[in-house]
C-alpha cells in the first residue's frame, strides 16, 4: 500500500491550497464586513471576484467525474465536463477548502450544487443539461435539493410523502419540504424534487425525481430555518411548500419510478465530499486550538504544558489521521471499484468524520474560554455546522445499522452445532477433540 501522493494529486491539492492562502484567507475579514452589511439574502461581492480568479486560473468544477464515470446514462459532448479529477485526488482538494467555509464556493464545489450537476451531468437529457447544468458549471445560478419533509422519518426516504402525479404533458407536484438547502440564495434558480409517482408501486420504485424551477407558481417558501441561531445566510435552509406546481413532463429525469436509483448515484459522493471538508475543518480547529495554548498562561505555567491539554491535542492529531485514512480509503474504492463495492467505507466514514471533528472543535471551544462560544474564532458556527453532518445525508443511526448488517453477513453462522451445543453444564467441552470451522471460532474469512 502506497501512501504517498501522486504527483497530479499533489499538483492539484497544491493549486487549491496556494489559491487559498493567496486569495482568500487575507479576505476573511472582508468576507465577514461584506457578510454582516445590508440585508441577510444576498451575493457577497468578494466571493464572486475569486470565483472569477478561481475560474480563470482552471480551479473550477473540481467535483465531476471522470469522462469514464459507469453512471453515465445520456450520451453528451466533452462540454460539460470538469478537470476529471477522480475521488481520491479530489479529497486532497475538497479537504483544503474546507478550512473556510466560503472557500468551496469559489470553486463551484459547494453543496448542493455538486451533487445536483452530478446529477445533471449522469442522468440528465441533452435539453436538461444545456437549461440548467451549463449556468450551474460556470457558476451562474444555484439549486436546491428537496428531499427531506417535516411530517415523516426522511431517514427513511420510503417515507416521503409529496406527489409527483402525471397531467398530460405535465406533473403536478403537491407536498412540503425541509432543510431545503440553498433556497434562500437569490441566485436559486432551479431545484430537484423527490416525491411518490406512483404509491402502489414496488417500495422501492414508487419515487421520482423531477426537475422544479423556483419561480414556477405554487412553490411557497414559508419560513427560513436558523441552525442553532446561524441563518447560514444566503445559502439558508428553507421550509417550503409546494401547491399544484406544474411542471412540463420532460421534467422528469430518467422516467418514473428511479428516483431511488437517481438518490444513490446523487448521495455516495456527496457524503464522501461533506468527510473530505470535514477533515479540513477539524485541522483548522486543532491549529486555532494549539495556538491559543501556547497564547495563554494559567497557574503558573502556559495551558499548553498542562497534561490535559497534551492528551487532547495529541488525540486529535490521532483521531485526524486516523480518519484522514479510512475517508482516502473510501474515495480510492470508489474510483476503483465504484460506490456500490464501497458503500460500507462510505458509511464509516460518514460516521466516523463529523463526529471526529465535533470532538475536535469541543476542545478548540474549551481552550478559547469565553471566546470559544462567540463569533470571534469561528468555532461556535464550525461546531453547529459540523453538528448537522451527523443528520444531512443520513442519520449516524442509519449508517451503523448499514454497517453492520454487512458486518453480520459476513460473519452469518455456519451449517452445524452451535457453540452452546458442544459446551457441557460447567462450561466444558464435551468433546475435547471436536473440530470447529473457522465460522465458530470467529474467524475472519
Amino acid at each position: 500500500m502506497d501512501f504517498e501522493p501522486t504527483e497530479r494529486q499533489v499538483y492539484w491539492r497544491d493549486r487549491v491550497r496556494d489559491f487559498i492562502d493567496t486569495h482568500i484567507r487575507p479576505n476573511m475579514d472582508t468576507y465577514k464586513t461584506q457578510d454582516a452589511a445590508g440585508g441577510r439574502w444576498k451575493v457577497i461581492d468578494i466571493i464572486e471576484d475569486k470565483k472569477k480568479l478561481a475560474k480563470e486560473a482552471g480551479i473550477w468544477n473540481l467535483f465531476m467525474p471522470p469522462r469514464n464515470d459507469s453512471h453515465h446514462h445520456v450520451d453528451d459532448t466533452f462540454e460539460f465536463e470538469g478537470p476529471g479529477l477522480t475521488n481520491l485526488e479530489y479529497a486532497l482538494c475538497a479537504e483544503e477548502m474546507g478550512r473556510i467555509t466560503w472557500a468551496s464556493e469559489v470553486f463551484n464545489c459547494s453543496a448542493p450544487d455538486t451533487g445536483n450537476m452530478e446529477v445533471f451531468h449522469r442522468y440528465g437529457t441533452a435539453a436538461q443539461k444545456e437549461q440548467w447544468l451549463r449556468p450551474l458549471m460556470n457558476g451562474e445560478i444555484r439549486s436546491a435539493f428537496l428531499m427531506t419533509e417535516p411530517n415523516t422519518a426522511s431517514s427513511d426516504a420510503t417515507n416521503i410523502e409529496t406527489r409527483i402525479e402525471r397531467d398530460g404533458d405535465h406533473y403536478i407536484i403537491n407536498g412540503r419540504k425541509w432543510w431545503s438547502s440553498g433556497l434562500g440564495d437569490p441566485r436559486c434558480k432551479i431545484a430537484i424534487v423527490m416525491g411518490k409517482t406512483n404509491p402502489d408501486a414496488q417500495r422501492h420504485a414508487q419515487q421520482s425525481q423531477i426537475l422544479m424551477p423556483i419561480d414556477t407558481p405554487g412553490v411557497n417558501i414559508l419560513r427560513h430555518l436558523p441552525v442553532f441561531g446561524y441563518d447560514d445566510a444566503p445559502h439558508g435552509h428553507m421550509e417550503v411548500e409546494m401547491v399544484n406546481v406544474r411542471v412540463p413532463a420532460e421534467n422528469i429525469l430518467l422516467g418514473e419510478g428511479r428516483g431511488f436509483e437517481i438518490a444513490q448515484g446523487r448521495l455516495g459522493p456527496g457524503r464522501i465530499h461533506h468527510c473530505m471538508r470535514t477533515i479540513g475543518t477539524a485541522e483548522e480547529a486543532l491549529a486555532k486550538m494549539c495556538r491559543r495554548l501556547q497564547e495563554r498562561e494559567a497557574f503558573g505555567k502556559p495551558v499548553y504544558k498542562h497534561s490535559v491539554w497534551e492528551e487532547r491535542v495529541a488525540r486529535a492529531r490521532i483521531d485526524i489521521e486516523m480518519t484522514r485514512l479510512l475517508c482516502l480509503k473510501a474515495a480510492d474504492m470508489m474510483d476503483k471499484v465504484g460506490n456500490k463495492s464501497a458503500k460500507q467505507e462510505i458509511a464509516m466514514i460518514k460516521v466516523q468524520a463529523p463526529n471526529m471533528a465535533l470532538k475536535i472543535i469541543d476542545d478548540a471551544i474549551q481552550a478559547h474560554g469565553g471566546g470559544g462560544v462567540s463569533d470571534d474564532y469561528g468555532l461556535a458556527s464550525a461546531y453547529a455546522h459540523q453538528r448537522t453532518l451527523r443528520l444531512a445525508d443520513g442519520p449516524d443511526e442509519v449508517h451503523a445499522r448499514s454497517i453492520a448488517h454487512m458486518e453480520f453477513a459476513k460473519h452469518a453462522p455456519v451449517p452445524g452445532p452451535t457453540a452452546n451445543a458442544l459446551r457441557g453444564d460447567h462450561g466444558r467441552a464435551v468433546n475435547d477433540t471436536a473440530s470447529f470451522s473457522s465460522g465458530d471460532m470467529g474467524v475472519a474469512r
